[in-house]
């Protein structure tokens, strides 16, 4: 059996080597090969595997059309947007993800953020080294806010455990209603949420129900001094409406680790001119402790496909 692995999985050679060993024992063909977005390269390097691993690079719906011998895609991912499930569930392709291996990581990034514009941590960083004051850039406190986290899966219920811990109220929003949720937890409809928090943490994935889901009329029911947190995917919001919002003090702030496009972002994107942001290039879910976790996902995954007992498996 072949299996190619598309891009690095963010782990050593040496962890990689463990993984692939008890694989590579029972015949199994790894190749390796550089993150592309060339659909001909890809054709050609998946042309006769039979599993495929990648992580977040886009995989085309033509790419899976072309690799005749192909039976199983493993992500080594939360999300699935970016692979062409269309194609796969055409051909009965298994398509596994890699759920859960980033909530801790993605938590602490989201509560970094919204500490670093709390206390404007970068500024004052600045200030010092310059040999400045703090004059002008006092900043406020978690404790006692109200936090509105849109999206209550693993990642979300992790984010409001952490908040609060710091005293916040919390505030959640869902498709559906969990019942197990915590006391501490009060789940209201989307519009109350955005009415009532300081802080609106999005973690939703991206699909057609959520696509465009923060807009103008979503960002003007939202407290003028309210700050919004994106650490769930970039389309989710309108990336324009929100520049707009930020230059017109509709609210006051946002912490962004997703954008419209996958970065590097260009110099003029129009986000990265809007006062009163914090922004991160995509990096939430990667943690040393993320990527080995992943990466053991990622090949229990593979096993259990192997096995006849897919897990992990993705909704087509």
């Amino acid at each position: 059996m072949k299996a190619v692995i598309m891009e690095s999985l963010g782990i050593s050679d040496e962890e990689l080597e463990q993984f692939e060993a008890p694989f590579e024992k029972k015949g199994v063909v790894f190749n390796h090969f550089d993150r592309t977005s060339d659909v001909q390269t890809l054709i050609a390097e998946a042309r006769d595997a039979d599993a495929m691993i990648l992580a977040n690079m886009p995989m085309p719906e033509e790419v899976i059309r072309s690799c005749p011998a192909l039976r199983f895609i493993d992500i080594a991912f939360t999300g699935v947007d970016h692979v062409g499930l269309g194609a796969a569930k055409e051909r009965g392709i298994a398509v596994s993800n890699a759920s859960g291996y980033s909530t801790e990581a993605v938590a602490e990034l989201v509560l970094g953020m919204v500490l670093g514009m709390a206390r404007n941590i970068r500024e004052v960083e600045d200030r010092c080294r310059a040999g400045g004051t703090k004059d002008g850039l006092v900043g406020w406190e978690i404790c006692g806010k109200t936090v509105g986290i849109i999206g209550l899966g693993k990642i979300g219920s992790r984010t409001a455990q952490l908040f609060h811990a710091f005293g916040a109220t919390i505030l959640a929003s869902s498709r559906s209603v969990h019942r197990d949720a915590p006391d501490y937890i009060a789940q209201v409809d989307r519009d109350e949420l955005l009415r009532r928090s300081d802080i609106v943490i999005l973690h939703c994935p991206l699909n057609d129900s959520t696509r465009g889901m923060i807009g103008r009329k979503e960002l003007a029911e939202m407290k003028s001094t309210a700050i919004l947190v994106n650490a769930a995917r970039g389309p989710v919001v309108n990336e324009k409406e929100l520049a707009a919002a930020l230059e017109n003090g509709a609210i006051a702030g946002a912490c962004l680790d997703v954008f419209d496009k996958e970065p590097p972002l260009a110099a003029d994107t129009e986000i990265l001119r809007a006062p009163n942001t914090l922004v991160t290039p995509h990096v939430a879910f990667a943690t040393k402790e993320s990527m080995t976790l992943r990466a053991r996902i990622v090949f229990d995954n593979l096993k259990a496909w192997m096995d006849g007992k897919p897990i992990h498996v993705v909704n087509m």
